[in-house]
């Protein structure tokens, strides 16, 4: 008896997973606002379809996903599918009390889930709760209070109604690091994003209290240990002490032994081909001996990530497993296995008010339809990550009746992508100010804009930059700039050039850390000379249109951007004339690398510029000289050739520097950071004339510089001695610079 109860469970289980009902018209019952035709469309329903149990569930699924509905039901009857709904209210205005500003009211409206006209969604109110609490904490109201409430109107809609009690603002007076840190406070304090308050600080956001904040201060910190070697770091905790009306922000910091990697291996899948590997191979042969590092590890990773780029294994995952062998050397296993095997049926992007889908879509590795990689979707989400338009990036992998097909959800919290930016500085040289405005996700199409003025004591430049990161689908960025920029060097120089135009570029990493950048530039230039100007300077005033095409490669192999201790970069830069008078070609070349013991770094660098004028003479706009870092005890370009007691510049322009900082100086000031110095240099060549000195003698100075985190500021101060020097040449041996920003 109980095998044939089996029998008929089993038939009747079978039965009703094959069985397909078809489906000629839809009844809608209940419905007030949603039209019926406006359900179907909804639902995807065509008529005369077979439609089985599991196709049903996915069309419930998809009438409940518009969130117009609280409730649905389905029955047959027949060839008609019969639909009982019950419609969600809908908001007709949402209500912030407690807060004044329109600003502050805008920007907060902007980033919930719920917008007036939209059906009441009580978990999605709930969730924009938290919302404007992240909204207030970032806005210094650490105290905020937050309630919801819903008042009914008669016309069948709702008010939903915050009530929200601000509280005091919760500022950051001292930010404090404890333990066994082995860094200056000053190092770290540049690592961090949170910031001291000070009474100039009246647009940033980074000197309030904000958890979100401190979460990531703790990432980077952490993260700058563990490329520096401390495997073992502790970020113990952080706290906040309030005392009168402000916050003390402490790190406790345990950042242990420093470890070098003992051995690396790569442990394959007996049915992978250690060929396809190899490159991760010669990758992990390099890392034998080296300091531990985090980047380090992520070229590995990386390099396993190009092999599922490549499709060569479909289902491929990667784990690092590292074992501590004597107090300060590790062994690194790679282990690279297979992930379960399954494709992706469907991806539901969730969360995304503002941003368009097909800009989070652009960003996935793995799509509907691909097998399904547990590496390139980790990537996926790291794409997204890295965009800096949304606080939190999740995923959840969700079963479907077919084991062999999952679906994925993205859920994507955003957040606020304008930044208004005010800096100033000040220095041995003049003054400089600028502003600038931007917007990170423009119109939720992920493309930057962004507006800037930057004054300085020669110059001034204004520009409007549009950056769209994936350019027709291509997955490479295009950058167009429309600028104006007046320079006034009458006084050293003898001319004052005024020119605007715009420029359109990309860029893109051909090879491993190989960066090629095009970009096609135009401009429309004044130019004018002083009364003392030479004859020869004179004959270049006028004005000049000219196009150019320009490229640099970029061979990229230092161990971070910032603060770099170890690798090198070389560049090559050319600009080739297309439309010019005197067709200028410019080629540059330079080169610099760093090299660490313990905790001194050592840099090299090597400079290289040359401007040849193909059809006449090289403007005076276009002459070279050398940025002030890399000659120091000089004044800014005035060395080289000098026409009329003007310094014009020359065709060429070298230089040679060696840095190091000198950790061991002073070891007990947290905020002062010492370096030593010596550089080498020459701007040399004069193409219009005869009778004006090249200038072609080698420039040299020694010295020592001072770079202190102030209350009010970062301090440079740079003390240096010329060894070798012309007569000409105007010198500076005290130089110092203070910025910041408010």
């Amino acid at each position: 008896m109980k095998y044939i109860l089996l029998f008929i469970l089993i038939f009747k289980f079978t039965f009703s997973n094959v069985v397909a009902d078809v489906i000629n018209d839809i009844d809608v019952k209940n419905n007030n606002r949603i039209t019926k035709e406006s359900i179907i469309t909804f639902s995807g329903i065509e008529f005369g379809n077979d439609y089985s149990q599991e196709q049903l569930n996915q069309v419930l699924s998809d009438l409940y996903n518009t969130n117009f509905f609280s409730d649905i039901k389905f029955k047959i009857e027949g060839n008609i599918l019969v639909v009982e709904v019950v419609e969600r209210k809908i908001i007709q205005s949402i209500i912030l009390n407690g807060i004044k500003a329109e600003k502050t009211k805008k920007s907060i409206l902007k980033n919930l889930n719920l917008r007036e006209k939209s059906p009441y969604v009580e978990f999605l109110a709930k969730q924009d709760i938290s919302k404007i609490e992240a909204s207030l904490n970032s806005a210094g109201y650490y105290f905020n209070e937050v309630e919801v409430r819903i008042k009914t109107n008669k016309n069948q809609t709702i008010d939903l109604v915050y009530d929200i009690e601000l509280g005091n603002k919760a500022l950051i007076q001292n930010i404090i690091f404890t333990g066994d840190k082995y860094y200056k406070d000053k190092k770290l304090k540049n690592i961090i994003v949170s910031e001291e308050s000070k009474f100039w600080k009246f647009i940033s956001s980074k000197k309030y209290l904000n958890p979100e904040q401190i979460e990531l201060d703790l990432r980077l910190l952490e993260r700058f240990y563990l490329n520096k070697g401390f495997y073992n770091v502790k970020i113990k905790n952080s706290s906040a002490i309030f005392n009168d009306n402000y916050f003390n922000l402490i790190y406790n910091i345990d950042s242990g032994n420093i470890f070098t990697i003992k051995d690396a291996k790569l442990v394959l899948p007996d049915d992978f081909d250690e060929k396809d590997f190899k490159d991760v191979e010669n990758i992990l042969k390099k890392l034998k001996g080296e300091k531990y590092s985090l980047n380090k590890l992520n070229k590995v990773v990386k390099q396993i990530d190009k092999i599922s780029v490549s499709r060569l294994y479909d289902f491929i995952d990667a784990t690092i497993e590292t074992e501590v062998i004597e107090d300060n050397k590790l062994d690194i296993i790679f282990a690279v296995k297979e992930s379960e095997k399954f494709y992706v049926k469907k991806i539901d992007i969730i969360g995304n008010n503002i941003t368009e889908e097909r800009v989070i879509r652009d960003m996935l590795e793995v799509d509907e339809g691909d097998p399904f990689n547990k590496l390139l979707h980790a990537k996926s989400i790291n794409n997204m990550k890295g965009r800096g338009i949304f606080r939190t990036v999740k995923s959840d992998i969700i079963d479907t009746p077919d084991k062999n097909l999952k679906n994925i959800d993205i859920i994507v919290e955003e957040k606020a992508t304008g930044e208004i930016l005010l800096g100033a500085g000040v220095g041995s040289e003049g003054g400089t100010a600028q502003f600038s405005v931007s917007e990170n996700n423009f119109l939720g199409k992920g493309v930057k804009l962004s507006t800037g003025l930057r004054v300085s004591a020669e110059r001034l430049r204004g520009n409007f930059t549009v950056q769209n990161p994936n350019f027709n689908y291509s997955g490479k960025a295009l950058l167009t700039d429309v600028f104006i920029t007046d320079t006034d060097k009458l006084t050293n120089s003898g001319y004052k050039s005024t020119d605007a135009g715009f420029s359109i570029g990309t860029g893109f990493e051909q090879y491993d850390d190989l960066y090629f950048r095009p970009t096609f530039k135009t401009t429309y230039e004044q130019l004018t000379t002083n009364s003392s100007a030479s004859t020869n300077l004179k004959k270049q005033e006028g004005s000049y249109f000219t196009s150019t095409i320009g490229y640099s490669l970029d061979l990229d192999k230092r161990n971070q951007r910032f603060q770099t201790t170890e690798g090198f970069r070389s560049k090559f830069t050319q600009i080739i004339p297309l439309i010019s008078e005197s067709n200028t070609l410019l080629n540059g070349y330079q080169v610099d690398t760093y090299h660490s013991l313990e905790d001194i770094t050592a840099s090299l660098g090597l400079y290289l510029r040359a401007v040849n004028g193909l059809s006449d003479d090289v403007r005076i706009s276009e002459r070279l000289n050398l940025p002030r870092k890399r000659l120091r005890g000089f004044e800014a370009a005035k060395i080289g050739p000098v026409d009329s007691n003007d310094y014009i510049g020359g065709n060429y322009a070298a230089s040679l520097n060696f840095q190091t900082n000198l950790p061991f100086l002073f070891r007990s000031l947290q905020s002062v950071d010492f370096n030593y110095f010596i550089d080498a240099g020459n701007v040399w060549g004069v193409d219009y004339s005869n009778s004006v000195d090249e200038s072609n003698s080698i420039r040299s100075s020694t010295g020592l510089g001072l770079e202190w985190f102030s209350p009010i500021g970062p301090f440079t101060f740079t003390l240096a001695q010329p060894i070798t020097k012309q007569n000409s040449d105007q010198t500076q041996s005290f130089q110092f610079n203070i910025g910041t920003s408010f």
